[in-house]
């Protein structure tokens, strides 16, 4: 019984999914109510009808300063509320798998899916509402099955997968291989891609191999800002969904290990084409998208070869300019590995203009707001006159539609700037928020609104982004197997640590360097056809059950300031630490870490990135010295000594961050 949804401050649906069960509870209960002869309402509108009293009691209570973030109903229904900006995100679970804090970070999660996929227009609440809810009907069916699908496959790794658990990158051990990818994608396949005629403008900027959810090769050219560890995580969510790994198909032998074997000759090698990979779907029951009334249109299957337009964090001169368009190219070499491009588009200093001015209107409007309109009169106002004139000039010649932004400002500036105007006052906060949204629309207009049939298509190439493929796929093909297999025993307990005599009782472990968002874990994968160190079945369900668990409880203890636990829990015992290191590996003096409160935004470093800003508390004592902060949970056997785990833990954290053990990125 789960349910999602997002919803206008009228009750106006802009997105909704269910689960099977949660969608036949909904037709029973409003086709009950149905007069004999009518016909059953539109599934859209059921969910209307049984959210809309919801949405406007929350809405009333929020007007009157009294709002509410969740509640539980009699039949132990729980709901989660979140408000953005005119947006209400509701998260439901009747069926006790999810609790309070697993809905919130849902909420969370898709709202970064959606600034990753709408950029700068989700600070405009009404042009929001327009792309989640477009008029045309094929357009509206298409998107939100693509959202649905994109919940179910977050869901999917968040349940099943240990990196969406802590939520960090995990990279596959093998330094050599990955080096030799890395140098690969930098002297080859960028180099080639860059210098083509048929890149039509765009330039990569990132490239990286996937094998399922983990990180293979990453190389960034030398012009391009740091990905942060938030936009790849949803990168990864992404390229899953187009993807999906099925485990049991994917992997060739999960029992066995394998040597590469030999390239084919030229005679009997045939190129792997780009429509060869197949698509594989999840075939796990529980995963199922609830069917609509609009699900039974016919929506055609989108080209292949044409990017995602998604949307990124930069930094350049150390500004930082948050969802700056991207094109991203996902290829498929074989089932289970994907080779994935970011490229930056021609039009890209567009969107770093219009969030240079969001930023100066936000702050004028803050000002304005705390009436200090006399501060706001100075030489930051006179510089965004001057460079907003020029930006609309270039608009109009660009052939952008600019005429609205053009219309506002002029009547901004009279209120504002001439004599018998209204000066810097609070009477000029409607007309900054108008500047917002006219801003909004350039940016929807410039990287959201589809080509025309006269235009020429900005991308790579179709050849292009097919001898990309190709390339990579000759590079790994002695290697496919291996990396299949490997992927599901990427660091085992038997050979990593080096000895298990080193920690005896050690049952499992994840450390996770948050300042560069990776992680290092023994395999938990358990499916039919493979089994983890801990065997198959109810044992081995039962212990990642126990993690899974642990991960959770840590996150509520951090929450409260605790950066250290310890928790016996029948035969085994927990343990938990969060500390901060200097780039010579000298341990920090760990201060008060502060407390949050209950809804506050869920700690991790997929939807905001609470580490992020743990560092940047952290460091305001250190300044001048960087400060690197990790993180360690182990699970032990309950019968081995307090002291003995204790100092397992410090020699564990010592030995995974080794430089010989770091593999290359």
């Amino acid at each position: 019984m789960k349910c999602f949804l997002i919803a206008s401050e009228s009750a106006e649906v802009l997105f909704y999914w269910t689960d099977l069960e949660f969608h036949q509870n909904i037709q029973e209960k409003y086709g009950a109510s149905q007069e004999e002869g009518h016909e059953l309402p539109a599934f859209e509108d059921s969910i209307s009808t049984l959210f809309a009293p919801i949405i406007i009691s929350f809405s009333t209570m929020l007007s009157q300063g009294d709002s509410y973030t969740s509640f539980t109903t009699e039949n132990n229904h729980n709901y989660v509320l979140c408000q953005f900006d005119e947006c209400l995100y509701i998260a439901v679970n009747g069926d006790g798998e999810e609790k309070e804090e697993d809905l919130r970070r849902k909420i969370y999660v898709m709202k970064k899916m959606t600034e990753v996929l709408f950029g700068l227009v989700t600070l405009s609440g009404n042009l929001l509402r327009k792309e989640l809810r477009a008029q045309d009907t094929e357009q509206r069916v298409r998107l939100w099955k693509h959202l649905q699908s994109l919940l179910e496959t977050y869901s999917h790794l968040r349940e099943n997968d240990q990196s969406f658990l802590v939520e960090a990158v995990e990279r596959l051990i093998h330094p050599t291989l990955c080096e030799q990818c890395i140098e690969f994608l930098e002297r080859r396949l960028v180099q080639q891609l860059n210098s083509s005629a048929e890149r039509a403008g765009e330039e990569v900027l990132h490239a990286f191999i996937l094998v399922h959810t983990k990180l293979l090769a990453f190389y960034s050219s030398r012009n391009a800002s740091t990905l942060i560890t938030s936009d790849l995580l949803a990168l990864i969510i992404m390229a899953q969904n187009m993807y999906p790994s099925n485990i049991d198909v994917d992997d060739p032998s999960p029992e066995s290990f394998y040597t590469p074997e030999p390239s084919p000759t030229d005679k009997d090698s045939k190129k792997p084409l780009r429509g060869n990979a197949p698509v594989f779907e999840f075939v796990d029951p529980d995963i199922q998208m609830a069917e609509d009334s609009l699900s039974t249109l016919e929506i055609c299957p989108p080209d292949p070869s044409t990017p995602h337009r998604v949307f990124l964090e930069v930094s350049q001169k150390d500004v930082v300019y948050p969802m700056m368009p991207h094109s991203m190219y996902c290829l498929p070499l074989w089932p289970g590995i994907t080779l994935v491009l970011l490229t930056k588009i021609p039009s890209s200093v567009v969107a770093m203009s219009v969030y240079t001015f969001l930023e100066a209107f936000t702050k004028l409007e803050r000002r304005l707001n705390e009436g200090q309109g006399g501060s706001a009169r100075g030489q930051p106002m006179h510089e965004v006159r001057s460079k907003l004139d020029k930006f609309i000039k270039t608009l109009a010649l660009s052939g952008i539609q600019s005429s609205q932004l053009e219309n506002v400002w002029t009547k901004f500036k009279n209120r504002a700037f001439s004599r018998g105007g209204l000066g810097f006052s609070k009477e000029l906060i409607p007309w900054c928020k108008e500047m917002k949204i006219q801003l909004c629309g350039i940016y929807r207009q410039c990287f959201l609104s589809d080509p025309g049939p006269a235009d020429t298509p900005q991308r790579l190439s179709p050849s292009l982004q097919e001898r990309a493929q190709t390339m990579v796929q000759e590079k790994l093909m002695d290697w496919k197997d291996f990396l299949l297999v490997k992927s599901k025993r990427n660091i085992t307990m038997v050979s990593y640590p080096p000895s298990e005599t080193d920690f005896p009782g050690l049952i499992h472990f994840i450390c996770v360097d948050r300042s560069c968002g990776q992680m290092i874990a023994p395999s938990l994968s358990i499916t039919e056809r493979t089994t983890s160190e801990l065997g198959k079945g109810p044992v081995a369900q039962y212990i990642k059950s126990k993690v899974w668990n642990l991960v959770s409880i840590t996150r509520h203890y951090l929450q409260k300031g605790y950066s250290t636990l310890t928790l016996r829990d029948g035969d085994f015992y927990f343990c938990y630490f969060l500390w901060f290191e200097n780039e010579t590996g000298f341990k920090l003096d760990t201060k008060e870490i502060p407390a949050l409160p209950d809804d506050s935004s869920p700690i991790g470093m997929l939807a905001l990135d609470y580490y992020r800003k743990l560092l940047r508390y952290y460091s305001k004592n250190h300044q001048g010295e960087p400060v690197k902060c990790y993180e360690l949970l182990t699970v032990h056997l309950g019968v081995i000594p307090t002291e003995i785990i204790l100092q397992h833990c410090r020699q564990l954290a010592s030995k995974l961050w080794e430089p010989s053990r770091n593999p290359l990125l």
